[in-house]
């Protein structure tokens, strides 16, 4: 069966994103963002049965990953 090529998803700017769209922004699987949750890593909230991830919670995350690896805006990887 061949390998069907990924588009990238246009995802809208807001402040709360559902679980798929914080994957398509974190270019990151379901399990992997979960296991993020679970560790306290990526901050989540619920409205109803809904987890949403804040747009705050995405930029955090991103910046503790950049912390993590030593790079800053200002300089290459």
């Amino acid at each position: 069966m061949p390998e069907i090529a990924r588009v990238p998803v246009a995802v809208p700017v807001r402040h709360l994103y559902r679980i798929p769209e914080a994957m398509v922004l974190l270019s990151m699987g379901r399990s992997a963002i979960y296991e993020q949750i679970r560790a306290g890593r990526l901050k989540t909230v619920k409205q109803g049965t809904s987890r949403l991830v804040p747009a705050a919670a995405i930029n955090a995350y991103v910046e503790l990953l950049m912390r993590e690896s030593g790079v800053e805006f200002d300089q290459a990887s």
